[in-house]
């Protein structure tokens, strides 16, 4: 394992992999997986914006990578991702500052 980077883009398609030692287990996912990416209520291409969004408030630069190809290839052009992980930030910091609200009654408890 090179020390150079620990993120490599190309480690993406060794994804499958995972199911090496638990192929009944990485079936099941990949299956599931599947379903939940295929036209339905939300177009593909919703699910791949959202999925993008997504990729974003959990850090996850593989997922990252893939809705940001995946998006691209389903039509949507750089200001719709853009503005994908826009809204993902606002829901993120959201959620960091409501947390502001637990920490003021452990105050107001506490007497502060």
């Amino acid at each position: 394992m090179s020390d150079a980077h620990y993120y490599d883009r190309h480690d993406l398609g060794r994804f499958p992999e995972i199911g090496q030692h638990a192929p009944e287990l990485a079936k099941k996912f990949f299956d599931w997986y599947g379903a939940v990416f295929a036209e339905g209520a939300l177009s593909a291409r919703e699910k791949s914006l959202i999925a993008l969004g997504v990729a974003h408030a959990v850090q996850c630069p593989y997922c990252i990578d893939a809705y940001t190809q995946d998006a691209l290839s389903k039509g949507c052009d750089v200001e719709q991702l853009t503005e994908a992980v826009h809204v993902a930030a606002a829901i993120k910091g959201g959620a960091a500052l409501v947390h502001g609200v637990q920490m003021r009654k452990v105050a107001d408890h506490v007497g502060m």
